[in-house]
């Protein structure tokens, strides 16, 4: 009896030992992300969501000559208001009038330079892209990484254009390209520095030309 009982106690020790540990739930690996949204990101994407209003005024250093206009963007409500000395224009992107299309097409512009990483994200629709590693800048002649944007020939206020983004392995954008209708040669080339923090959004205040006689800067940016 007293065998039989330590039989019994063994076995049921051997089925307890033998039973599968609880298995543990396996995440899904994330989503690698494409260039396009790293370089997005970089730049405060994920913070955009927040943004009920963004107000700029785009400035123009061309050796001795300035030019400035202003916006105030809602982006919810896609409303927009245009602002050139003591004139202004309000109007809705949904619904536009000849004017009200001609002003669109500068604050299409505008917004670009201030916000083109981010900007060919939402156009990822609209164009194709390549990207390149240990790519030489055109101004500062260091090694970077290359994103060539171009986009479709139809839509759109410039269809055709190219943009070369030349960006640090943090995805942050310290130079680009233009080329008109994609042509070879640069149409222009600036920098891209003053990265400030706005909202969440980083945002490059100051683009200029290797020479020096050639500024686009943004002054009074706000986001709430």
């Amino acid at each position: 009896m007293k065998n039989f009982f330590i039989l019994s106690f063994m076995a049921s020790v051997l089925a307890i030992s033998c039973k599968e540990a609880p298995k543990k739930e396996v995440e899904a690996p994330a989503k690698e992300l494409s260039i396009l949204e790293k370089i997005a990101y970089a730049n405060g994407y994920e913070n955009w969501k927040n943004v009920q209003e963004l107000k700029f005024t785009f400035n123009v250093d061309r050796d001795t000559t300035h030019y400035e206009r202003s916006w105030l963007w809602k982006p919810k409500a896609n409303e927009v208001t245009a602002i050139a000395g003591d004139e202004s224009l309000t109007y809705n992107r949904n619904d536009m009038d000849s004017l009200a299309y001609e002003k669109n097409g500068g604050f299409i512009n505008d917004k670009y330079w201030l916000m083109a990483p981010i900007n060919i994200l939402w156009d990822q629709n609209s164009i194709t892209s390549e990207h390149s590693k240990n790519v030489e800048a055109p101004i500062s002649k260091k090694n970077m990484q290359k994103l060539t944007v171009l986009y479709g020939q139809e839509g759109g206020y410039t269809p055709g254009d190219a943009y070369d983004f030349y960006f640090t392995d943090d995805f942050m954008v310290k130079e680009w390209v233009f080329r008109k209708g994609n042509q070879e040669e640069p149409s222009m080339t600036t920098t891209w520095e003053d990265y400030q923090d706005k909202g969440g959004l980083k945002l490059a205040h100051m683009h200029q030309n290797e020479e020096g006689n050639f500024k686009l800067y943004f002054t009074g940016v706000e986001v709430n």
